[in-house]
């Protein structure tokens, strides 16, 4: 297949959020965001497919290699094939690519964080860069909307974190900041066999507000000038805030399940985000 049948599979099959609020976009715009989501999806998957650390971080160095080559004018992956004649007109750098790598890359070496400033340090190169970039792609006009971007990327991680504590969790990882599990005497090993209480449902609940607190901090420092050219990213907000309160009115029962919405209530709400320019 062509890369840009490669990426357009990679990135559909993932299920995600995001591919739901790609398909509003003008031709070359999506074709952009889509080439650099299905990137995103591969660097990812070396993490969560890969069981051998030695050979994801092999894997990792590679790419790193890769996007090197890519900018020097000779990508080999289809990925990379697909992304590079795009990349100049959105202004994405290899910096940006890299930084994502480099969160990855913190994935294999951490499996705990001790509070949520250290946490923002990994959601900002898995997310806050990747909101930077989707940004530009998006069709930015204002230095501020980095800001909104960055702001709405960690508030995207921290829903992922709250939705995949029981996924992670088989994977020996626990990405709630360790003060805050004191806080609420939740210890590791509940979490990692996966055992509800009511100090874990005050653990989440806490998690919850300040994720949904994120999503109106992001939201009020998006510009009035690029709120329309940044529709994408509020259909994105819609739907994983919705999430959120899915997980929050669920009663906090992610541990053994991962709470979805169905793909047409994903579309549902990026098509009123649409149409009626608002987050729900």
């Amino acid at each position: 297949m062509s890369p840009e049948e490669y990426v357009q599979q990679k990135a559909a099959a993932s299920g995600s959020s995001f591919y739901y609020a790609f398909l509003f976009l003008p031709r070359e715009r999506r074709a952009a965001i889509t080439a650099f989501y299905a990137f995103c999806r591969e660097i990812d998957d070396v993490v969560d497919e890969v069981t051998d650390p030695g050979v994801a971080h092999t894997k990792l160095a590679w790419w790193q290699a890769e996007v090197l080559k890519a900018y020097a004018g000779t990508p080999s992956h289809p990925v990379m094939k697909a992304l590079m004649p795009l990349a100049p007109g959105y202004q994405i750098e290899a910096r940006h690519l890299q930084a994502v790598i480099e969160g990855c890359q913190m994935d294999l070496a951490q499996n705990r964080y001790l509070d949520f400033a250290n946490l923002k340090t990994y959601c900002h190169l898995v997310a806050g860069i990747v909101g930077e970039v989707a940004a530009r792609i998006f069709g930015q006009t204002e230095d501020a909307t980095t800001a909104y971007a960055h702001k709405l990327g960690l508030a995207f991680q921290m829903t992922n974190i709250i939705r995949d504590v029981g996924e992670d969790a088989l994977r020996g990882r626990i990405y709630l900041p360790v003060n805050e599990m004191q806080q609420f005497d939740v210890k590791a090993h509940e979490i990692l066999k996966r055992q509800y209480s009511d100090r874990f449902s005050a653990l989440m609940k806490f998690q919850t507000q300040r994720a949904l607190s994120l999503y109106d901090e992001a939201l009020d420092l998006l510009p009035e000038a690029d709120r329309r050219s940044q529709k994408p990213g509020l259909m994105m907000a819609s739907i994983y805030r919705t999430l959120l309160r899915e997980i929050e009115a669920d009663g906090y029962q992610v541990l053994h399940q991962r709470v979805s919405l169905t793909p047409l209530r994903k579309f549902w709400l990026a098509w009123k985000t649409q149409a009626f320019g608002r987050v729900v």
